[in-house]
């Protein structure tokens, strides 16, 4: 069992990373005696894992469910309701608690529907996806999208524990791993150096979903999530360096319609731009450049962007960025590999000639 504890100014939960915790955790039931239980999932993971996560439920005066569609398209105050609606329905109260099953989506989406029914109950994350596990699931980011502009809607909202059994890697379609790859290597290119070198040497442990590999690994990216999150929780400073590749990312995102790109495919594009940005800007050197493309074509992300999109498509949603301010767009770029800064004078015309 691995442990990695989120310290904040005044509270602190637990992330627990193990495989087999669908049948054998403890710690779940703590947070449940004697309340009412609404755990959110949707209909991919529910045949897989609601009647495991059901059964490991004791103590809990109440459990139901609601099943929402899978999918980015699906992350929208529409399909929200839902969760509001259920909530209503059977008159939960603020003593009442929510689970997210399932990955970043519904994570996003019970995070926020936590935070605001009832201005705020409980939640726990229970994440099924690398993705989920290594990122969204830690830090208490809960949001969803609009048509122009993705997670501009929600809340910072921390769970009271995380629960990650990482046997659920072993249900996970290549394509969904291999997303959740790119936020793991993120970590590498913006906090950790000696961590990026270890996922190069491991690249073949990984992708075999060796199951020690794979619990070092997310403890790592858990734990210096959970450092950066503890220095800046609501992304005044230093926490904005895990956007690194975001802003290009999400505008891919945007331009091409929530899910065509899954989210990881995009953040691996927009690192790439980010990086070749910081070779233009003598911030890193063309082989740290390569030395990243080749890690995330190791693991087959795109290091390219679609076909048809050009700078015109990009700066109008860059524009909208969370990060925009005074007008002015602000990027994370890659120091080389292992740290990274925010930078605001980059032109539009040094914008341009990396994306074209």
């Amino acid at each position: 069992m691995k442990q990695v504890q989120v310290e904040l100014e005044n509270r602190r939960y637990s992330i627990e990373i193990n495989p087999k915790l669908f049948e054998e955790s403890e710690a779940l039931s703590r947070f449940l005696l004697n309340k009412r239980v609404l755990i959110v999932t949707n209909d991919t993971v529910a045949p897989l894992y609601l009647n495991s996560l059901q059964q490991l439920i004791t103590g809990a005066s109440e459990v139901r469910s609601v099943i929402l569609p899978d999918g980015e398209q699906y992350k929208t105050l529409a399909y929200l309701d839902n969760i509001y609606t259920a909530l209503l329905e059977h008159n939960f109260s603020r003593d009442s608690v929510l689970i997210a099953l399932g990955g970043g989506v519904i994570g996003d989406m019970t995070g926020f529907a936590a935070a605001s029914y009832q201005r705020g109950i409980d939640f726990i994350q229970v994440p099924t996806t690398l993705l989920s596990q290594v990122d969204s699931s830690v830090g208490g980011k809960t949001a969803v999208n609009h048509v122009l502009g993705k997670n501009m809607i929600g809340a910072f909202y921390q769970p009271k524990y995380v629960m990650i059994d990482t046997d659920c890697l072993t249900t996970l379609p290549a394509r969904e791993f291999a997303a959740g790859m790119a936020e793991v290597i993120k970590y590498g290119i913006m906090w950790d150096s000696e961590f990026f070198s270890w996922l190069e040497s491991n690249v073949q442990k990984i992708k075999q979903l060796d199951a020690a590999t794979l619990s070092d690994m997310i403890g790592r990216c858990c734990e210096i999530k959970a450092q950066v999150v503890a220095e800046d929780e609501t992304e005044q400073g230093v926490r904005a360096l895990l956007n690194l590749g975001h802003t290009y990312g999400h505008a891919i995102e945007a331009e091409m319609g929530y899910g065509v790109w899954l989210h990881g495919e995009a953040v691996a594009s927009g690192m790439m731009l980010a990086a070749q940005t910081s070779v233009q800007l003598g911030l890193m050197t063309e082989s740290q450049l390569a030395q990243i493309k080749a890690l995330l074509l190791q693991f087959d992300l795109p290091t390219h962007i679609p076909d048809g999109m050009h700078f015109e498509h990009f700066i109008k949603h860059m524009r909208r960025d969370k990060k925009v301010l005074a007008g002015k767009i602000r990027l994370v770029l890659p120091e080389g590999i292992g740290r990274a800064g925010i930078y605001a004078n980059i032109t539009d015309e040094q914008l341009k000639q990396v994306i074209n």
